[in-house]
């Protein structure tokens, strides 16, 4: 039996030795996806030329963080405000008139004041809707123009008309419904709405209030902004840490709450072989490394761990021109991250994970090896087995 063993031990030996020097032997072995020198190898074949092989480095990864930065709307939109409130068309004015006694213009009698002197009551007129051309109507006065003036103005505008038929006119203008200084709210909103916009209540904050405040975890929601042809976004939680960001809207701004809870795919020797969420403001590297469980002490390759991507074009000064790129526009990438390195452990820090990206460990060439052992090992053990039975 030592004999046979041995014997056995030292042919398995060679046929591991030789398996190592033919290319693909181990591939009909089970695995989780391709080793790192498969994935090395890819850069040399004509139909993977569209795919960019990048080895992490700290410039790599300072400048993809750089990128990924979020555009503050302090910075995009600025603080711009509302200003003087000039109304438009839709929007309902009421409009109060007083006139000095004894002249009655509007039918009101002047009522006995302090002394005996007459005191004039006001007159208050229905609600007058701006109509689409920019008027309203007040007797005596006329088609007043409204759209696109101050309250005063219109008011300013009543008097001047009515200066020589009433006697010593003053008039009031309010606005009880605006629907032409507007912004709407929707989304993953309790309520989606049209929010007025009056001076003291116009940021941003105060129109997801309006509108019942967002449904979903505020770390997990991103306020998308629209503004004419502009689309702007910022995570929520960053707009509630920094008030800065909770700037004035203007009217016709469109702020949409929307649930997005990124996500990366976990893959290979790692704890974790699952689509993991990510919080909207990003993680870095190490986080999602953390998440899915870290390396597989047992099957890892520290010197195989990759992160697949479809890049922007612009993103970096690519390595093999002409850089190719996807029908949309995006460019299939590979990073490639040797945690062997002290150095890279600052690095998994700095690089920041993006929606959709595949996080792939390969599993050490020993591994394959042993799963190699194992499949001779149960089929050559049942016959070694038969032979000391004298079978």
């Amino acid at each position: 039996m030592p004999f046979i063993t041995l014997n056995f031990l030292r042919h398995a030996s060679l046929a591991v030795a030789s398996c190592s020097l033919l290319s693909g032997c181990f591939s009909i072995l089970p695995t989780v996806g391709p080793t790192r020198h498969q994935i090395d190898n890819v850069k040399a074949k004509a139909d993977a030329a569209a795919i960019q092989f990048v080895k992490l480095d700290d410039a790599i990864a300072s400048r993809l963080a750089a990128e990924r930065k979020p555009h503050l709307f302090s910075e995009t939109l600025g603080s711009a405000r509302l200003g003087t409130r000039a109304v438009g068309p839709g929007d309902v004015l009421a409009v109060t008139i007083w006139e000095a006694a004894p002249a009655t213009l509007f039918g009101v009698a002047p009522t006995p004041g302090f002394n005996g002197i007459s005191v004039a009551r006001p007159t208050e007129l229905p609600d007058q809707p701006i109509d689409d051309d920019g008027t309203i109507y007040v007797p005596f006065a006329g088609r007043v123009p409204a759209a696109g003036k101050s309250l005063q103005e219109i008011s300013a505008a009543i008097v001047a008309r009515l200066e020589k038929k009433a006697n010593q006119p003053q008039a009031f203008v309010r606005l009880t419904h605006s629907f032409a200084s507007n912004a709407t709210v929707v989304g993953e909103v309790a309520t989606s709405t049209r929010v007025p916009l009056v001076p003291g209540s116009e940021r941003l904050l105060d129109a997801l209030a309006a509108a019942g405040g967002v449904r979903d975890p505020v770390t997990k929601t991103t306020i998308q902004l629209t503004r004419a042809d502009s689309v702007y976004s910022l995570p929520l939680e960053t707009i509630i840490r920094d008030p800065h960001q909770n700037i004035p809207l203007l009217p016709g701004d469109v702020v949409t709450a929307l649930f997005q809870p990124y996500s990366f795919t976990a893959l290979g020797a790692s704890g974790k072989n699952e689509e993991i969420n990510f919080e909207s403001q990003g993680i870095s590297l190490a986080q999602a490394m953390a998440r899915s469980g870290g390396l597989l002490d047992q099957r890892s390759n520290a010197r195989g761990v990759f992160v697949f991507r479809f890049e922007s074009k612009d993103a970096l000064d690519w390595p093999q021109q002409p850089v190719k790129t996807t029908p949309s526009g995006r460019v299939p990438t590979v990073y490639r991250i040797d945690l062997t390195d002290p150095q890279s452990l600052f690095l998994i820090q700095n690089f920041p994970m993006a929606d959709r990206d595949v996080l792939y460990v390969s599993n050490a060439p020993i591994t394959e090896v042993e799963k190699f052992l194992n499949v001779l090992f149960s089929v050559a053990y049942p016959i070694l087995a038969g032979k000391s039975a004298g079978l």
